[in-house]
Order: structure tokens, then sequence, then C-alpha cells
């Protein structure tokens, strides 16, 4: 039996039998995906074809029945860019698209272009993440948004739009776990809080770094006693480890708060 035209018989370890899809494009193999059925098959390979030769965006999509939309984006890209992306990429001119689905768009700076053209987004539960050297990693963390940071007051996507990741639109209002800005004071001072059974006020600092040492060593005490295990640390980067723990060792804690410690059991 005579294939249509860029399908391939291939045959599952089972043994069943489906039909791998391709098309070649400006001289590159573009992968279009599978069906097992063979009507299919020649379909997504019959819409492929016309996509490249028209000039269809990504709102045309409801006009393709077979194809689906990561290859059809593929395409469309590779057609009006010249760069062809595993992942669902589409470049403009000064930043990037990349489409978890037809309805669900995230832009990036093209700064970021290498680390997503090789790390897939996932979404589960809500929450955005990539699989980074075996580990899952949260889009916000990447971003400078801590764990349980709240929109509007320890971060704010300037335009509204929580899916524009690009730079100019993430302003962090509060880097750190634990740690608040105080108003427009200046010079500038930061609160810093743990929570645990109800907020705990552990000081005015300085600083931001001050503030979330204060927050880290709070947080080592309640430990100690089995308590917010699961609560991450604060990560101070560009700090050097002696002045950490200069000033980790000289912060002094409210005696509230370490009379609640000693009467943990």
């Amino acid at each position: 039996m005579k294939l249509p035209r860029g399908v391939c018989k291939s045959r599952k370890k089972n043994g069943n039998i489906y039909f791998r899809v391709s098309i070649t494009y400006k001289g590159r193999h573009l992968s279009l995906g599978s069906s097992e059925d063979l009507k299919t098959a020649a379909m997504i390979y019959e819409e492929a074809a016309l996509l490249k030769d028209n000039d269809d965006g990504v709102d045309d999509f409801s006009s393709y029945e077979y194809i689906s939309f990561d290859k059809y984006l593929t395409i469309i890209n590779y057609r009006d860019n010249g760069v062809y992306f595993h992942n669902p990429i589409y470049l403009h001119q000064r930043y990037f698209s990349y489409f978890l689905d037809r309805d669900t768009e995230l832009k990036f700076d093209t700064d970021d272009l290498f680390f997503y053209s090789q790390h897939r987004i996932q979404k589960r539960g809500g929450h955005l993440f990539v699989e980074n050297y075996g580990a899952q990693m949260s889009l916000f963390s990447r971003y400078g948004i801590h764990p349980f940071a709240v929109e509007n007051k320890d971060y704010r996507f300037k335009n509204g739009d929580f899916l524009d990741f690009r730079y100019e639109n993430i302003e962090i209002i509060n880097r750190y776990l634990g740690v608040e800005l105080i108003g427009n004071t200046i010079p500038k001072k930061y609160r810093s809080y743990i929570h645990v059974n109800g907020y705990y006020n552990l000081g005015i600092f300085s600083s931001e770094d001050r503030a979330a040492i204060a927050f880290n060593k709070a947080r080592s005490l309640l430990r100690e006693r089995g308590r917010n295990k699961d609560t991450p640390a604060n990560y101070i980067s560009d700090m050097p480890e002696e002045e950490y723990r200069e000033i980790y060792e000289n912060t002094e804690l409210p005696e509230s708060f370490l009379k609640y410690v000693e009467g943990l059991k």
C-alpha cells in the first residue's frame, strides 16, 4: 500500500501500527506528530503544507482541524522568523510568546529565549514551573518572587497581566520571605516577621538583608523545636558567608518570641 505524502508507517512495542507524519520545509525536516488513523495522518500533512504557504497567524488556528496547536505554532514561527523550536514559541520584534495552549499566552524578554527553548513550561494546580537539573523550579522564583509571596504586597505585575514575565512588567516590592518594606520612610526600613500560630514581629531593620537574616534565625529556632519545617530559608546571594554569619549571630530576636520558642515541646 502506497502511503500518502509525508506519512510513514511504524509499529508500537505492543505490535499496533501507527503513522508518523513529517514535512520538509526550507531544508529542515519537521515532525508533525502521529496518528493511529491513516486518513488523519494524511490530513495533518495536508494542513501543514497549506500552512507553510499562506499567512495564517496564531489567531487562525481554529480553521485547522487535524494539526496540533504546538505543531501549528512551530510551523508559523519557522515560516515567519526562520527559527525552529521544539517548544510552542513565537517570536516578536522585542519579546517572544510561549503558549501553554491556544488560549494561554506567556510573554518573555528575548534574554530568556535560550532558557525557554530548552525547558518546557508545565502547569499543575495553577502553578507554573519547569524541570531544571532534575528539580521543579517555579517560574515566579526565577523572577525573584519568593514562595508564599502575596501579589500587590510582595510583588506586582505592572500591567495587571500575571502571564507577562517581561522584566519591565515585574516589580519586586519585597524580595524575601517574612520581610516587608515599611511605608515610604527615608532611609528605608524593613519589618521582619514569621508566622507560627499567628504572626510574630521580629523587629525593624535598616536593610532587607538584615531583616531576612532575622527571619532565618527565627526559622532555625522553630525548626529545632520541630516547627515550620516546610518553610524555606531566605537566600542572600550577594553577601559573603563571614558577613552573613556575623549578622546572624548578632541579631537579637524579641523576648516574646524567644519565650514562645522555649515553651514549645
